[in-house]
């Protein structure tokens, strides 16, 4: 039986809203892009850049930003803005559900400017999945190795989230292709995962299954992965049609897809922390650690069909949403920056939404 979560409203759903707690502003933060002027900016929001095409994944390094796009072009704002020319552009089929979507810095990307992206392909009509490890120099691509390939793929359901954690390993959900797939359950499959790697790409010694990338099984499409301050990793599942969820992830788990949907009385399977009904069609998530905002470790929820920014307050018996801010349509992905705000990809463009005419939007949230 599904678990009832509350949502919290602080403002109307076609104003911006957000937590009002401190004016302060960083002694020595880092010279991050200046905001573009736009009517969207308040005291609480600014606009850092625009146009971008069906943009997925935020990710930070060496004072710039970078924001991938399921067209194929990695984006960089520098402290002078969006540059015209991308990282790198990637070949990618024109589908829904693929593209180029998850991209992460390195750990030591000051040092060895690693930068990874998954990304899907099309090959003898038939659709895949890689990750690759671009080098960066002056803001191009000087080399790329594929570190992980022949992920299947799908029109609709690759995952293509991507992330290190606090271990340093390279984590990866990986969507299950199709709803009608048991390959989700399947240990020898790489689809409906979340897969760990050693940064070149190798199996690391200590994953749960004996010379398998596979750290969890039984998963949809995962869509954002974070670790709090107690350095448990959860991760954000989007559903079919609804019972989006919440899952904290334990190595060697099962969660069930496509056996269950939410909550099961198997043991052989773990519940969600919460699932959803309605659907939330959930992005990126973040456990905050600055000190802008009072929200100190706890879950920050990007929402695209929900087209709000949530946090999140899970207790032992519900679950509660207090919207941080909406109005500005669909949000992909959220990601806390190097000055300690909290950042946000829309992504109205991507054929569910009404864009206006400079969406896609990178927004930073001030207070």
């Amino acid at each position: 039986m599904l678990r009832k979560f509350q949502i919290v409203g602080i403002a109307g759903a076609l104003i911006f809203s957000a937590v009002i707690l401190t004016d302060t502003i960083p002694s020595n933060p880092p010279p991050l892009p200046e905001p573009i002027v736009q009517n969207i900016s308040t005291d609480s929001v600014e606009v850092v850049a625009t146009n971008f095409e069906k943009p997925w994944s935020i990710t930070f390094a060496d004072e710039r930003i970078f924001v991938s796009e399921k067209s194929g072009k990695i984006k960089i704002i520098t402290s002078s803005g969006l540059l015209e020319t991308p990282l790198i552009t990637l070949r990618t089929p024109e589908i829904f559900g693929g593209g180029l979507l998850g991209i992460t810095t390195h750990p030591d990307f000051s040092n060895n400017h690693f930068l990874y992206a998954y990304y899907t392909y099309e090959e003898n009509e038939k659709l895949w999945n890689k990750i690759i490890r671009i080098t960066e120099e002056e803001n191009k691509a000087s080399e790329i190795i594929t570190i992980l390939d022949k992920i299947p793929g799908s029109a609709f359901s690759n995952g293509g989230v991507i992330k290190f954690g606090p271990d340093g390993k390279l984590y990866v959900g990986t969507g299950s292709v199709s709803d009608f797939s048991d390959e989700s359950q399947n240990l020898d499959s790489l689809t409906g995962k979340i897969l760990r790697l050693n940064d070149d790409g190798t199996i690391p010694a200590d994953n749960p299954f004996e010379e398998s990338y596979v750290f969890t099984l039984g998963h949809r499409n995962p869509t954002g992965f974070a670790w709090n301050n107690d350095g448990q990793m959860h991760a954000t599942e989007s559903g079919p049609t609804k019972n989006d969820e919440i899952n904290l992830i334990n190595a060697g788990s099962n969660y069930g897809w496509p056996e269950v949907q939410c909550y099961s009385n198997n043991d052989n399977f773990v519940n969600p922390l919460e699932c959803f009904d309605p659907e939330l069609e959930p992005g990126g998530i973040i456990f905050y650690s600055g000190d802008k905002l009072d929200i100190d470790n706890k879950m920050i929820l990007a929402s695209q069909k929900a087209a709000n920014l949530f946090k999140v307050e899970i207790n032992d018996d519900d679950v509660n949403l207090e919207r941080i801010l909406s109005g500005v349509g669909r949000i992909r992905d959220v990601a806390q920056g190097p000055d300690g705000y909290v950042y946000i990809i829309t992504t109205n463009t991507d054929g569910k939404a009404f864009p206006a005419p400079d969406d896609d939007k990178l927004l930073r949230i001030l207070k």
